[in-house]
C-alpha cells in the first residue's frame, strides 16, 4: 500500500504546485516534503518532476505515474465504497479550470453552493482563456466550450449554447438590418480574437445553404464581456454565445440579427481525465453540475431563435 499513499502524496504536492503549498496540505515541513519526493523518485529510478526556482511541471514518467496511479487509488476507493455500502464521504482537494467570463457568471455560484453541500472538499477553481491539459496540469475538471475529440478525456454536455448575431436598436436603425451573410461586409462587426477561431471569419447555416463571411469593424478585442459591451453602446453587429446574449434580447437592449441564419453552436461541456472510477469528490461535482445545468440541456434543438434557454 506504500506506492498507492505514495501517489496519493504526489497527486497533493502536483495540485498544489509547491512544495511549501503541499507541506502546508499536509501538515508537514517543505524538507520533509522534499526528502519524501527525492525517496520515490530514488525508489523508481526515475524524475517525476522538472523543478525551478519558479515553477515546476511533471515529466513524462511523472504524468504516467500519476495518471495510471491515479486510476489505482480511485479503484481502491471505488472498492472501499462498494464494501462500505456507498458511505464514501467526498474529501480533499478539487482542481477545476474555467473559461474567464462563463466561470465569473455561472459557475462561481455554483460552486459556492457546491461548498455548502460538501464541506470536507475543498475547491480551488481557475479561470483562464485557453484550454488546460488536466493531467499535466492536474486539474480534476474543467468547463469548457466545444466537443472534446482526445480519448483520454471524458466530456459530458453541460449545457446547449447557441451563437447569435445581434445588434443595439440603435445600431440598427442608423444602418439598417442585413437581410444575407454576404450584406454583413457593408456594417459594422465587433470582432472577438477568442480560442483558436479564424479571426473575423464568421460561418452560418440556413437549411443546405452554408455561407462564410470575413467581417471587419473599427474595435475589437479578445474579450466577450467587452464585444458585448460596444455592441449595447451602438457600435456595430456582434456574434455572441446564448449564454452571455439572453438577457440583453429578452430586455430589448439587443436584437437578432439574421433569425434565419444559425452560426455553429459552442456547446459548454464539462470535462475529466477518461478513468473506470472516478474519485468521490470528483463524481460529487459532476453529478451536482450536470444537475444545476440540467433544464439548459435539450436532446433536441427544436427552439426557435426567439426561444431562449439562458
Amino acid at each position: 500500500m506504500d506506492g498507492l499513499d505514495d501517489v496519493s502524496f504526489f497527486a497533493v504536492v502536483v495540485k498544489r504546485g509547491s512544495l511549501a503549498a503541499a507541506a502546508q496540505e499536509l501538515g508537514i515541513t517543505p524538507p520533509a516534503v522534499s526528502k519524501r519526493l527525492a525517496a520515490i523518485e530514488a525508489r523508481l529510478r526515475v524524475r517525476l518532476l522538472n523543478r525551478t526556482t519558479r515553477r515546476m511541471s511533471l515529466t513524462p514518467e511523472g504524468e504516467t505515474w500519476l495518471g495510471e496511479g491515479g486510476r489505482l487509488v480511485a479503484e481502491l476507493e471505488a472498492l472501499e465504497r462498494k464494501i462500505s455500502g456507498g458511505s464514501v464521504v467526498p474529501q480533499g482537494l478539487l482542481r477545476i479550470n474555467a473559461t474567464l467570463g462563463f466561470g465569473r457568471k455561472h459557475i462561481t455560484p455554483e460552486l459556492s453552493r457546491f461548498a455548502l453541500a460538501y464541506p470536507e472538499v475543498e475547491v480551488q477553481m481557475q479561470l483562464s482563456d485557453r484550454p488546460v491539459n488536466l493531467v499535466e496540469q492536474a486539474f480534476d475538471l474543467a468547463i469548457r466550450f466545444g466537443e472534446q475529440l482526445d480519448s483520454r478525456i471524458t466530456a459530458r454536455k453541460l449545457a446547449d449554447n447557441r451563437r447569435f448575431l445581434c445588434a443595439s436598436p440603435a445600431y440598427l436603425a442608423a444602418h439598417g438590418t442585413p437581410a444575407a451573410p454576404r450584406d454583413l461586409h457593408a456594417h459594422s462587426c465587433i470582432v472577438l480574437r477568442e480560442s483558436d477561431e479564424i479571426y473575423g471569419s464568421w460561418q452560418f447555416r440556413s437549411g443546405a445553404r452554408q455561407e462564410t463571411v470575413k467581417v471587419r469593424g473599427p474595435l475589437s478585442t479578445n474579450d466577450g464581456e467587452a464585444a458585448l459591451s460596444w455592441a449595447l453602446d451602438g457600435h456595430g453587429i456582434v456574434l455572441r454565445s446564448e449564454w452571455d446574449a439572453a438577457p440583453y434580447l429578452r430586455s430589448g437592449r439587443l436584437q437578432l440579427v439574421l433569425e434565419e441564419w444559425d452560426a455553429p453552436p459552442a456547446d459548454i461541456y464539462i470535462l475529466f481525465p477518461t478513468k473506470s472510477h472516478l474519485q468521490a469528490k470528483t463524481r460529487a461535482m459532476v453529478d451536482f453540475m450536470l444537475e444545476a445545468f440540467e433544464d439548459r440541456r435539450r436532446s433536441e434543438r427544436t427552439r426557435g431563435a426567439g426561444d431562449l434557454l439562458w
